[in-house]
């Protein structure tokens, strides 16, 4: 999709669900940071809320910062929803906008099992690695260790078939103890 300067890597179907909690986790500091604030600032109206101007200018710093924060998360989260939602990545969608193509994008919506997983709801919040049902088809590509890996796990999961055996004559046959 795109290179993220404060991931520090690019961002692809790997790691879109990283991306995506990176930004929403950084969202809601913001947001949450934002709000204590703001608490304080316009409910604080007892006598004993006189802080020391250090504390005051800090406050005004960090809320600056919150707030650049806040609209930069917000703007990155618009953005991948709608990749997500049209199924156009970053860099794809600002070469159809130089180019005035986006009207013959042919892509499909990207599905969400596609991007956080199919081991269940419970997960998609929690920052581990996705499980793809079809893991080379999400990520668009085969590597010959993979497919290796998955071989060797089918050969030892195949079901156990017993040859045919002859039947044992109960009457007159001594078998060796």
């Amino acid at each position: 999709d795109h290179h993220c300067p404060w991931m520090n890597n690019c961002v692809g179907a790997g790691n879109l669900k990283h991306f995506i909690l990176f930004l929403c986790y950084t969202w809601t500091c913001a947001a949450f940071a934002l709000s204590l604030f703001g608490w304080n600032y316009f409910f604080c109206d007892v006598e004993e809320c006189t802080f020391h101007p250090v504390i005051v200018h800090l406050v005004r710093v960090m809320t600056v910062l919150c707030i650049g924060a806040f609209l930069f998360t917000s703007s990155m989260l618009m953005n991948v929803t709608y990749g997500i939602l049209t199924g156009i990545g970053t860099i794809d969608r600002l070469k159809k906008k130089a180019t005035n193509t986006m009207s013959q994008s042919d892509e499909e919506p990207i599905e969400l099992i596609d991007v956080f997983g199919v081991a269940g709801f419970h997960t998609w919040p929690l920052p581990i690695d996705p499980v793809f049902e079809d893991h080379d088809r999400v990520v668009g590509y085969s590597m010959p260790q993979r497919l290796a890996r998955e071989q060797q796990l089918m050969e030892r999961t195949k079901p156990f078939v017993r040859a045919p055996q002859k039947p044992i004559n109960m009457c007159g046959d001594i078998l060796p103890v």
